[in-house]
């Protein structure tokens, strides 16, 4: 295991794991990282390709959400892997084991990842702002920058407070679309046939802007590198046995975390397909207007107001998450230490900026077309986070005994052309027109 500068010092190995206690007393102590984790594919990003996608083609991407959780899963269990094999988040190791040429462009790709969530994070707040209390878009965006202090707050009281206080308004979020769903009642036959991947898919240029949007937004870089960086502050020991155990107890952590985010992120989807599309709605693509139009065509009043809050819930949480990963990526990358408040306000700056020009200039639908925008930059950086993330945790060298088997090590090789090959398939396109 590596030595050196820890990840998130002040956090390290505050968890304590009751060593020896039963199987769940010690998968007690590390539930909470996969739950951070999850809040990133189930941003306000996320929200708007849903939303477009559900509505523009009912159920049939339903498939793509399914895929790119399956590949978040396997993803994941790589940066926990890496985390607790190596002792290592993923930045740190790419500054330790690439060149410095290459770990500076990894670490420029890194930020632009970050700062495209964060512009996610700023509008996502900023439209449940105006939708729950009438506040103007741009005096959203701005009031988002003062969230901050919220950050400082939680941390002072532990990393364990910061994961319940995460969780709780996780199920927030699920409780809002399980009703939701209930008023949508929507055709699960038909929902369950668009769990069935289609060669539509691809061959559908705007399908597949959608699509991408959708993995860009569910499979997220930042998040392989947070997850490689709190899985160590659990205090699971030093030994060979103890870390695979952690090892085993972490991923089933992220997984089942990683199901509920399927399960919002597909809600999202269905209630815009139930919704929108059934009723010839094959145009909704701005958060704002499926707010308006969900109370009228459900007949439900509390459905606009619900939809909200959970909207709210999900930009507030995932502002925390941004946080933590801005503050590993800058740290693992470069070995300096800034204090959050000015890495917060640093990268929220940079999100604020471009998304109170744009609302400023294109009003409302431009920030929805900005808030899609981000998802498929995100997805565009993906490889650049993939990549040396397989490499690293395939390698016996850097691992040692807890290097990915064969097995899993083709399937995440697999995992990454396809996100190689669908991006490239994008930017064709896009050059091509």
């Amino acid at each position: 295991m590596t030595v050196g500068t820890r990840s998130l010092e002040d956090s390290f190995a505050t968890v304590p794991v009751p060593h020896g206690a039963g199987f769940w007393r010690r998968l007690a102590a590390f539930v909470g990282p996969g739950w951070l984790v999850a809040v990133g594919y189930m941003d306000p990003g996320n929200w708007a390709t849903d939303i477009a996608g559900g509505s523009a083609f009912g159920y049939t991407l339903l498939s793509v959400v399914l895929l790119s959780n399956l590949m978040a899963i396997v993803l994941q269990s790589l940066s926990a892997r890496l985390g607790i094999g190596a002792g290592l988040d993923l930045a740190q190791a790419c500054r330790r084991h690439t060149s410095r040429p290459v770990a500076i462009a990894l670490w420029l790709l890194a930020e632009v990842a970050i700062i495209a969530c964060d512009l996610a994070e700023v509008l996502g707040t900023a439209i449940a702002l105006k939708l729950l209390f009438g506040l103007p878009l741009v005096w959203g965006v701005v009031v988002t920058g003062l969230d901050v202090f919220l950050i400082l707050a939680l941390q002072r009281f532990g990393f364990r407070r910061l994961e319940a206080f995460i969780a709780s308004l996780l199920v927030i979020i699920a409780g809002c679309f399980a009703m939701e769903l209930f008023w949508a009642a929507p055709d699960w036959a038909a929902a369950a046939g668009g769990l069935v991947p289609r060669a539509e898919v691809v061959t559908n240029p705007a399908m597949l802007y959608i699509a991408i949007g959708i993995l860009g937004a569910t499979v997220m870089p930042h998040n392989l590198y947070l997850h490689s960086s709190i899985v160590q502050t659990r205090a699971y020991g030093e030994g060979e046995a103890q870390r695979h155990d952690a090892l085993r107890l972490a991923t089933i952590d992220s997984t089942v975390a990683l199901g509920l985010a399927f399960f919002i992120n597909a809600a999202i989807l269905i209630l815009a397909a139930a919704t929108f599309h059934t009723a010839g709605r094959t145009d909704i693509a701005e958060i704002e207007e499926a707010h308006r139009l969900l109370a009228p065509m459900l007949g439900v009043g509390a459905a606009s107001a619900v939809f909200a809050i959970a909207l709210l819930a999900s930009g507030q949480n995932s502002t925390v998450t941004g946080t933590l990963a801005g503050q590993i990526v800058m740290e693992g990358f470069l070995d300096i230490r800034l204090p959050v408040w000015v890495r917060r306000l640093v990268t929220r700056g940079i999100a604020i900026v471009p998304a109170v020009l744009v609302v400023a200039a294109s009003g409302d639908r431009g920030a929805t077309d900005l808030l899609v925008l981000s998802q498929v930059v995100l997805s565009l950086q993906l490889p650049f986070a993939v990549i040396p993330l397989v490499a690293f945790t395939a390698s016996r060298r850097l691992m040692g005994a807890f290097a990915a088997p064969r097995w899993l090590a083709w399937l995440a090789w697999t995992i990454a052309a396809v996100i190689v090959i669908l991006n490239a398939y994008l930017l064709w396109g896009v050059a091509t027109g």
